[in-house]
């Protein structure tokens, strides 16, 4: 009886729809040229190329436009008869209605257009159907149409129409003069093909539509062809023809929280832009769920969503103070979209998430038991604005941003962050110069000026009064002159000199406190405008050196060598002394003071958003030289290339520099990395590291010696590993291409952008194509550090796939595996199973916290979401 009784709701909720789709078969009216316009008895026929001719008509007798005809194949003009027909592709356009068909003859002599496809004489297929499309409606296939445009009857045989995810699909449709629409042996489905299969369909046995009305006879629900005792004699349905509310049916469970009425709501439509639904869900054990959702969009301009989320959780027993006081959590999501169209050089957008960090937890992800929403460790917000002036040379860009840590329960807000740029300008170049740059020309000088105001705090502060006075803001300006030349033509010099300067409005101060037990350091925050720079000059030359060597026997024909040396020349002032006032004395104890001794320094600027000047005068030189290897080889698999190109090693490099000007470790520490590929390029191996030339003490703390005169040339200090396997080469060789372009580009970047870049290539995740089809990949990392005579490893096994068994079917699985607990992370397996207008998907995660399984049969059609069949079992739910 439950399954009959689903039926039957399901059955009435689909019949609601036909309102919506029945409603489209009104555009069936068309408009023809007018009976005084003038004929052409013409034949125009090319079976080598096709010719497109164009008619145009404009009447004098009623029409109130222009009527346009044409054909790709032929248009024939009898002035005898008044009859006009056009073949291959035929098309008449009046006003907002357009005819498309294959085969369209136009008569006026009896006032009449008839419409229909042609057979294909390879194919033998009914090809080139009618295509009726007036104004903002829907199109209408039909397989032929007739229609009479002096007294507007018309009438259509095998009409189709899509209704926002349904169809409709009638054998024959009539139109009369008074508007009113009669259709014979439809049928409303999910399914677009001329005959429905899997399709949960009503057959209507007739029907009437009208301007304001629907009325409907005898019709019965089917099933996969088979008719069920599921039926109503007649129907009556309004058709207002404009937006309006409605109640959302609820749904009904049990979970943990008791039985529960989940999203009983209500439906408004508020306007042409904006619409609003507001659900509830109420739990028999006392808890309760609060939800509004609206929906917003301007054509060509911009669209989006707001939903607020509240709910009220009791846990525990009845009668303890855990059920007592029940756990309060919202939630807020926006997302907001432009057109770039719409406002050229402008821009905005947002995508906000945010809320109590136990709500997806407490409420089982919104009753949605998303797994991935109940692991969520992060909630991220965006909000941002940009716009371009001055005809392109400034590019101003402004955020506010929101990052909230679940797990450890803090937040961070940047209300706002912006940033001012402008383009790079050579000021001494002329607008008119013709030839190559002179050396003075080549000078660039850029402009950034960028601000924010942040704070860091936990959800339990966030709100309070107090909170504000704790937020932390500035603004930087950078300037930076630089100038690029070949020098001999083998090595490329470049220079450049950086001034940074940033205004805070706040300012600390560290002194001594007086306490029983001695002295305590107490810091005090000072209001009030203050300004710090900084500046630096670098100039540095780099080349490339190629080494090859040939081998005659074997099937190793080459090997090739490029190194990419690179040396600078740096120079920055000590920030740190006195003259500058960047930095202050604070005694340690009375015992110093006298002494005059162990004096500590503390910047004024500690702890503030862009930070202080680096204390230390810079003199000094850096060095760097990135290797690459590859092999000639001949060619065993493809007869018709004579060798291929094997990369060994794709990148080894290493960077450090040497400071004349310190008093001690003059020399930094050395960094490496690189990366290669095995078996075809399936197998990636990136490591990473670090060497210190200095020695340590026997309490592991770093001294001043070399640990070359001990006989070792560094001390490895951290060294990580990455690899990725991959069952799809060309997957992997997109990604490697990527890394080529960015290894590249490397030489002209600043040490600091090198260090993000490798961060990238070492990441196996941080490349992704949407053009392959399927991949299997695997990753593994691992990661070791020393600091002084303490050592940590850590590693990580991670892996995934997607890839398609048949057309059809469709599996995905990801996993892993956590060292350091010796254990599984969390695994689920995805099988999907496309029925054309029907999904079948079944995932299941077998181990872990949250274990679950579901399964899943549903309409595609978005506005038929809730016909569904599901079946799970998870955290929260039992059934």
């Amino acid at each position: 009886m439950k399954f009959i009784k689903s039926l039957f709701t399901y059955f009435f909720i689909a019949l609601l729809f036909i309102t919506c789709s029945i409603s489209r078969v009104n555009a069936q009216q068309l408009t023809v040229r007018p009976d005084n316009a003038k004929g052409d008895t013409t034949l125009r026929r090319d079976s080598t190329k096709l010719d497109t001719v164009t008619k145009k008509s404009i009447s004098g007798t009623g029409l109130e436009s222009e009527v346009t005809y044409s054909a790709e194949d032929s248009i024939i003009s009898d002035r005898v008869n008044n009859i006009v027909k056009m073949y291959g592709r035929a098309r008449v356009k009046y006003q907002d209605m357009e005819l498309d068909a294959d085969y369209i003859q136009y008569d006026q002599k009896n006032n009449t257009l008839f419409a229909k496809g042609l057979i294909n004489p390879k194919t033998q297929r009914y090809t080139g159907r009618p295509l009726f499309k007036q104004g903002a409606e829907q199109p209408i296939t039909t397989d032929s149409l007739f229609y009479n445009y002096k007294s507007k009857k018309g009438k259509s045989y095998g009409v189709y129409t899509e209704a926002e995810g349904g169809y409709l699909q009638a054998q024959q449709f009539k139109k009369n003069e008074w508007g009113e629409g009669n259709f014979a042996h439809g049928v409303y489905s999910t399914c677009n093909l001329p005959y429905p299969h899997n399709h949960f369909g009503i057959n209507i046995t007739r029907g009437i539509v009208t301007e304001k009305q629907i009325i409907t006879g005898p019709s019965y629900l089917e099933i996969e062809g088979v008719p069920l005792p599921l039926g109503i004699p007649f129907g009556f349905f309004p058709k207002p023809n404009k937006r309006s509310g409605g109640l959302l049916f609820p749904t009904f469970g049990e979970d943990i929280r008791g039985f529960f009425m989940r999203d009983l709501g209500y439906y408004i439509g508020l306007n042409d832009y904006w619409d609003l639904a507001t659900r509830g869900t109420l739990y028999s054990k006392g808890s309760y769920e609060i939800s509004s959702a609206a929906r917003y969009r301007k054509n060509y301009k911009y669209d989006g969503s707001v939903n607020l989320r509240f709910a009220s959780t009791k846990t525990g027993v009845e009668g303890t103070e855990a059920f007592k006081h029940p756990n309060k959590d919202f939630n807020i999501t926006w997302s907001h979209s432009q057109n770039p169209l719409a406002n050229p050089g402008t821009t905005f957008s947002a995508s906000v998430n945010a809320g109590t960090g136990s709500y997806f937890r407490n409420t089982g992800a919104a009753g949605s038991y998303n797994p991935e929403q109940l692991a969520r460790n992060t909630l991220t917000s965006s909000i941002s604005y940009g716009k371009v002036f001055a005809d392109g040379l400034f590019n101003f860009t402004s955020s506010l941003r929101h990052n909230q840590d679940i797990e450890r329960g803090t937040v961070s807000l940047q209300l706002p962050d912006f940033n001012l740029g402008m383009t790079t300008l050579n000021p001494f170049d002329s607008k008119n110069r013709a030839g190559e740059q002179k050396w003075y020309q080549r000078i660039s000088l850029g402009y950034t000026m960028q601000g924010s105001n942040s704070i860091n705090t936990t959800e339990s502060e966030l709100f309070k009064r107090e909170t504000l006075s704790k937020f932390q803001n500035g603004i930087r300006h950078d300037i930076p002159i630089s100038m690029s030349l070949n020098v001999a033509k083998f090595f490329q010099f470049n220079t450049s000199v950086n001034y940074s300067e940033k205004w805070y409005l706040q300012t600390i101060r560290q002194r001594l406190a007086n306490v029983p037990n001695g002295f305590e350091k107490v810091t005090d925050t000072v209001q009030g405008f203050s300004r710090v720079y900084d500046y630096n000059i670098n100039s540095g030359f780099s080349t490339k050196v190629y080494g090859k060597v040939n081998f005659k026997k074997g099937n190793l024909m080459a090997l090739r060598h490029v190194m990419t040396p690179s040396v600078s020349a740096n120079y920055q002032p000590d920030f740190g002394s006195n003259r500058f006032g960047y930095f202050r004395d604070l005694q340690n104890d009375t015992a110093s003071t006298r002494e005059g001794r162990d004096r500590n320094r503390y910047s004024i600027y500690s702890g503030s958003l862009y930070g202080a000047p680096s204390v230390g005068k810079v003199a000094g030189i850096g060095f760097s030289l990135d290797n690459n290897i590859e092999a000639k080889v001949r060619s065993t698999a493809d007869s018709t290339k004579s060798s291929v190109i094997v990369p060994i090693l794709q990148s080894l490099s290493f960077s450090g520099s040497y400071n004349f000007a310190a008093e001690h470790f003059k020399l930094s520490t050395i960094g490496f990395s690189g990366r290669t590929a095995f078996f075809k390029q399936k197998i990636a191996l990136n490591f990473y590291g670090t060497l210190d030339p200095y020695q340590i003490d026997e309490k592991g703390d770093r001294i001043d010696k070399f640990t070359i005169s001990n006989g070792s040339l560094a001390r490895l200090t951290s060294f990580g590993m990455s690899t990725d396997f991959s069952l799809n080469s060309t997957a992997f060789k997109n990604r490697n291409e990527n890394l080529n372009q960015i290894d590249a580009g490397k030489q002209n970047l600043t040490p600091q952008q090198q260090q993000e870049l490798n961060a990238i290539s070492r990441d196996p995740n941080a490349f992704v194509d949407f053009n392959i089809p399927w991949n299997i990949t695997a990753a593994y990392s691992f990661n070791y550090s020393k600091s002084g005579r303490t050592s940590n490893v850590s590693n990580t096994l991670n892996f995934s796939g997607d890839f398609n068994v048949t057309p059809k079917w469709k599996v995905q699985y990801t996993s892993g595996y956590d060292f350091d607990r010796n254990d599984l992370s969390m695994t689920t397996f995805s099988i999907y199973r496309d029925l054309h207008c029907w999904d079948l998907s079944f995932r299941w995660s077998p181990i872990g916290t949250y274990k679950f399984y579901t399964v899943d049969l549903r309409v595609k059609a978005s506005i038929l979401q809730d016909l569904k069949l599901s079946k799970r079992r998870d955290f929260y739910n039992n059934f």
